[in-house]
């Protein structure tokens, strides 16, 4: 049974839609439909139920599924024991600065430790970049904020945001308030504007940087107020209280897409724990407490 088939298969399933697995798969949607032409041609049996709007697994699909997933996850353990990739697995993560500079010192050195072998490719940036290129194929797995549903983000709970200041600033030593925040396309930005806008606080965005550090040098310098989580607040730095007079931000949702059809032990280890280590954080609301609350 041909592997590439089985791995087209995987990722349609996965990625439910002939479009976005081509993109994961590097191929054009007319080369993986192909693939799974001919994967059901040799199965004798119809594996996709195709509509205007979805595609979902027929009953013989759904039935092939781990049968596929087992297969794939032997491959690449062979290809590791007999040294077929003799560099060692590349993963490529893509999360935010912050996200990283909270999570990975911990999960770093407990996978090299597991897997010494596996290389690891850190793409940091805002959550929309990493969404775009994770669907271009550019990244194995990345942990963003949610801006809109998606066909391959898997929800793992959701993180008040919090208006941040420096210790010895009063949010009523400003006439205007002073913002620091990332440029345009960053959902931290937009919630700001969405809270401040129906108010009558005078606000004006002074300083703008994709990087945290560029924003957490104007705050810490008591010179802006800008929008985190609570994990992500810089020394220096403190939460406003909700007497101080600025609106409620609400929550942003915490994603993470990993890419369908890669099933190395390596790649599942480094996924699995960067999940635990990131849904064990106490800003994080559980999906139960989300789900209890509505």
């Amino acid at each position: 049974m041909d592997t590439d088939l089985l791995r087209a298969f995987v990722t349609v399933a996965e990625c439910e839609g002939f479009s976005a697995a081509g993109k994961v798969l590097h191929r054009t949607q007319s080369a993986v439909s192909l693939q799974i032409k001919r994967l059901e041609d040799q199965m004798g049996e119809s594996l996709f139920e195709r509509t205007s709007r979805s595609v979902v697994l027929t009953p013989p699909g759904g039935r092939l599924l781990p049968y596929a997933r087992h297969i794939l996850k032997l491959q690449d353990e062979a290809r590791r024991v007999m040294g077929v990739d003799r560099q060692g697995e590349l993963i490529r993560l893509g999360t935010s600065e912050e996200q990283a500079s909270t999570y990975l010192p911990e999960l770093l050195p407990r996978f090299a430790a597991r897997f010494p072998e596996v290389r690891l490719e850190v793409n940091c940036s805002i959550s929309g970049s990493l969404v775009h290129d994770f669907q271009e194929g550019l990244l194995d797995v990345a942990l963003v904020v949610r801006h809109g549903p998606t066909q391959t983000g898997r929800l793992l709970g959701r993180e008040p945001m919090v208006w941040v200041v420096a210790e010895d600033r009063a949010i009523d030593d400003w006439e205007t308030l002073p913002l620091a925040l990332n440029p345009e396309g960053c959902i931290f930005r937009a919630h700001a504007f969405a809270a401040l806008g129906p108010t009558e606080r005078r606000w004006d965005v002074r300083y703008s940087s994709r990087s945290p550090t560029g924003i957490n040098l104007s705050v810490q310098a008591g010179l802006a107020a800008t929008v985190k989580t609570p994990r992500s607040v810089p020394e220096g730095c403190r939460i406003v209280g909700e007497e101080e007079g600025l609106p409620p931000l609400g929550h942003v949702e915490i994603e993470m897409h990993r890419t369908p059809g890669h099933s190395s032990d390596a790649f599942v280890a480094f996924c699995d724990e960067l999940e635990h280590i990131v849904t064990a954080t106490d800003s994080l609301e559980s999906l139960e407490y989300v789900a209890a609350e509505g």
